[in-house]
């Protein structure tokens, strides 16, 4: 007898955990979930480990440790020149992903309606069937003749919003296409969240991994959009340090008072030695953040020529760290199961980001992660090239 919930017994596991599994199997190297094989700033490290030597072992306060909120106060005034009050705009939670759920459940009621860009993070869709909403999905289209990068058609995106539209999620740079929202882009996605009275959620993990020339807006600096926005961001991907699940949202006290009545009751409070640590981090010198995205850049070079190498089309990335290449087969799926099973490479198929309904709708693509060793980009380079001879 199956005694789950409705709302959760629709939920399918994630293309990661299907895609993981199968890549221990096979032994292969696993170029499919998004988390790097090496640890953040030694720095960092030892500032946690100092934290839990002090004793900050105990639970933090619950809308975070006041030095860590101060910390992101100071990030958001430094790299966006956006004002925020750490007392009342900023919550911290345990990782992005929280806060998103946060966000969705503290502001969406059943029947309302979400909008977002589509592929778009598996999480999303779920939270907002666990809030009871109706997701929206807009496509985001993939490079042509006239489009050098993903694109959307603003008119298929004004058509998607109703008297009903609550919320917009907007996630850049975009997992998985690497898309880095351009200032015009954000400019019309704001008139007409504007014009319906719609709250934002912007997902922002990877603020700081984009590539020249494209350079990464925060949303909420837009004219008229502070208010209505909710910018949420992580530690995980910019210092490399991904378990240790430190995630943040921030904007003005309703939004951020409706998104903490949710965390009080999720996790109540996130590791107390790991933010002391990521408030340090987050006030590393500039020189950290600019290397950060140049040895990211580095790296998805090493990936391209190998894909390259190896018979694939790739797509531009300009942003996060992860390379779309064009299927050889018609289902994405089973080129991803050919690439770990046979190849010796784990990749995500494109279309698992894409509402059920849609799915057909998805070009056959594969997601490549490159957040990884030299060696371990080089050893997958060495295994693609059987591609070019199958």
């Amino acid at each position: 007898m199956n005694r789950a919930a409705q709302r959760v017994s629709r939920l399918a596991p994630t293309i990661f955990t299907e895609f993981t599994l199968l890549a221990q199997k096979a032994g292969a190297v696993n170029l499919g979930q998004g988390f790097p094989d090496f640890d953040g700033p030694e720095e960092v490290k030892q500032a946690a480990i100092e934290a839990i030597r002090a004793g900050t072992n105990q639970y933090a306060a619950g809308p975070g440790a006041p030095g860590l909120r101060r910390a992101i106060a100071a990030h958001a005034d430094r790299f966006y020149g956006q004002q925020l009050d750490p007392e009342t705009m900023i919550s911290v939670t345990s990782g992005a992903t929280e806060a998103l759920f946060d966000a969705i459940v503290g502001l969406v009621d059943p029947g309302d309606e979400v909008v977002m860009f589509e592929p778009f993070y598996d999480s999303y869709l779920a939270s907002i069937e666990i809030a009871g909403g109706v997701a929206r999905p807009v496509r985001l289209q993939p490079p042509d003749a006239a489009h050098a990068n993903f694109w959307f058609d603003v008119e298929e995106l004004r058509e998607a919003f109703s008297p009903k539209t609550k919320l917009m999620l907007l996630n850049t740079p975009h997992n998985p296409t690497g898309k880095v929202f351009t200032r015009a882009e954000l400019e019309q996605i704001a008139a007409i969240c504007e014009e319906h009275d719609a709250v934002v959620v912007t997902d922002e993990v990877y603020e700081h991994l984009v590539y020249a020339p494209a350079k990464h807006l925060r949303f909420a600096t837009l004219p008229g959009m502070a208010e209505r926005t909710l910018s949420i961001s992580s530690a995980g991907k910019t210092f490399a340090l991904t378990g240790w699940k430190i995630g943040w949202a921030m904007g003005p006290r309703e939004l951020r008072s409706a998104m903490q009545s949710v965390h009080q009751y999720v996790t109540f409070a996130t590791s107390a030695p790991m933010q002391a640590a990521i408030a340090q981090a987050l006030a590393l010198p500039d020189v950290f953040f600019s290397e950060l995205a140049k040895d990211y850049a580095r790296r998805r070079d090493l990936l391209l020529n190998a894909l390259k190498a190896a018979g694939l089309i790739t797509l531009p990335t300009e942003g996060a760290y992860f390379v779309l290449a064009e299927s050889r087969l018609p289902s994405d799926f089973e080129f991803c199961r050919y690439l770990t099973e046979t190849v010796g490479v784990a990749a995500i198929p494109i279309s698992a980001f894409y509402s059920a309904g849609h799915a057909h709708l998805a070009k056959p693509l594969a997601r490549f992660a490159f957040c990884k060793k030299d060696e371990t980009l080089a050893e997958a380079a060495r295994r693609l090239l059987k591609l070019s001879t199958s």
